[in-house]
């Protein structure tokens, strides 16, 4: 019996299939597109303080403006989708972000390339809390870890357009035509949002909402945090992921270039190493996850320590120039970060009902993007205060990792509890399901 109960399909769980691929690749695909846009910084760093003769905390601040603007967003777009349905928002979204990279294209003085970021961060805020809504309207739950890292899998195809791409067009035809070129993707993705994208299967429509005014939003938030699993699902997204964000976002090239002295070609191949090996882990961890719900925290606390662990040994390194092979596995084990960021979806999905999945994710995914920004801030001060002093600034990561571990410790307790009352209770709803 209790086998039967745990693989029974849930009353009004989504079928899935061909359809629901079919659908859910569109929304993918505006991911996609809006990660490509997001991390078109990364592999222009150097050519964005030439163009706009900036220092390193002016160059920080554009990642840092957009990711303000990206996590600032997180919960409103949460409650957006609750309400709205993923066409539309996705649909405002891709608007947003390709005006932002047409906006940065032609932007002729640091101002407006800021405006231009904080524009593309606003539009890519709605994508992928609207792609982890879909696949929770198209695909059965017990897909749910899967789906979610093949999300991000496709998110890091974007990176790796970036870095291969994009970094070329970039020095080859030059600034404005490399970004204003890229925004053609936004277009096209907006055409496909709106004439094939569905929020739901037919007969799978939500419940009808309830009044959507400010008390509600209020209950809606409130009920959402309240969980264990959200915030945990938030604490462990900020630890986890920010470390590989920082690097391909904006100071992984100009870390490899002035403070290891390799050349540009030679680093860019790097950032594509932290790209494929997250492609990569992101495969396993799903697969992970899915058969041992368990093995999430031990995953997650795993990638916390292992990234620490190397770049201590990177930047404590006693030569003037760490070893390319201490390089690769950093940038390898910088590959987990997105992976086990993920997981803290799986935290915060099993913790809420299906009309607060939008506002339970957009809490968790702000986790992430807020040390991100808090990060890029710090070394960006801490470069211009110590002279470019790499080994001082990167410091930063260990102070975020440690705040992160010491939250995630004090809430799984709780967190695990919760979830085995919930899972009890679905388990007993099953049973009494009519055959």
């Amino acid at each position: 019996m209790s086998g039967a109960v745990r693989n029974a399909t849930l009353p009004g769980d989504p079928p899935g299939g061909r359809r629901a691929v079919a659908v859910w690749s569109i929304g993918v695909a505006v991911y996609f597109v809006a990660v490509i846009f997001r991390t078109s910084l990364g592999v222009a760093g150097l050519d964005a303080a030439d163009r706009f003769h900036v220092g390193a905390s002016a160059l920080s601040t554009f990642s840092i403006l957009q990711l303000l603007v990206y996590a600032g967003m997180q919960i409103p777009v949460g409650l957006l989708v609750d309400r709205l349905g993923t066409k539309r928002v996705l649909s405002i979204g891709a608007v947003l972000f390709t005006a932002g990279q047409l906006g940065f294209a032609f932007s002729p003085t640091y101002g407006t390339a800021l405006a231009s970021r904080a524009l593309l961060g606003c539009g890519d805020a709605m994508t992928f809390i609207s792609v982890l809504r879909l696949g929770t309207r198209w695909f059965p739950a017990r897909r749910g870890p899967m789906v979610a890292q093949l999300a991000g899998l496709v998110g890091m195809a974007g990176n790796l357009v970036s870095t291969l791409v994009l970094s070329r067009l970039l020095h080859g035809i030059g600034w404005t035509p490399a970004f204003a070129g890229s925004a053609l993707a936004g277009a096209v993705v907006l055409v496909l949002t709106l004439l094939f994208l569905k929020d739901h299967p037919e007969g799978q429509e939500p419940e009808p909402s309830p009044h959507q005014g400010a008390a509600y939003v209020r209950r809606q938030i409130a009920a959402a945090w309240r969980e264990p699993g959200t915030r945990l699902g938030l604490w462990v997204h900020f630890t986890t992921q920010f470390p590989a964000m920082v690097f391909l976002l904006l100071w992984g090239l100009p870390f490899l270039v002035e403070a290891q002295g390799l050349s540009r070609a030679t680093a860019g191949e790097l950032l594509t190493l932290v790209v494929l090996s997250n492609m990569v882990i992101g495969l396993v961890y799903g697969q992970i996850v899915a058969r041992h719900h368990a093995a999430r925290l031990p995953l997650a606390l795993g990638t916390v320590s292992t990234t620490a662990l190397l770049w201590a040994a990177t930047l404590a390194y006693p030569g003037d120039h760490a070893p390319m092979w201490l390089l690769l596995v950093l940038c390898t084990v910088l590959g987990a970060c997105g992976p086990a960021s993920m997981i803290g979806f799986d935290f915060a999905r099993p913790a809420n009902p299906p009309e607060r999945q939008g506002t339970a994710s957009g809490i968790t995914n702000m986790g992430g993007f807020i040390a991100s920004m808090t990060t890029l801030f710090a070394i960006g001060v801490l470069l211009d205060a110590t002279g470019d002093d790499y080994t001082v600034a990167f410091s930063a990561v260990f102070v975020l990792q440690a705040l992160g571990v010491s939250q995630i410790l004090r809430l799984r307790g709780r967190a695990a509890r919760r979830e085995r009352e919930r899972l009890v209770a679905s388990r007993v709803e099953t049973v009494h399901v009519p055959a």
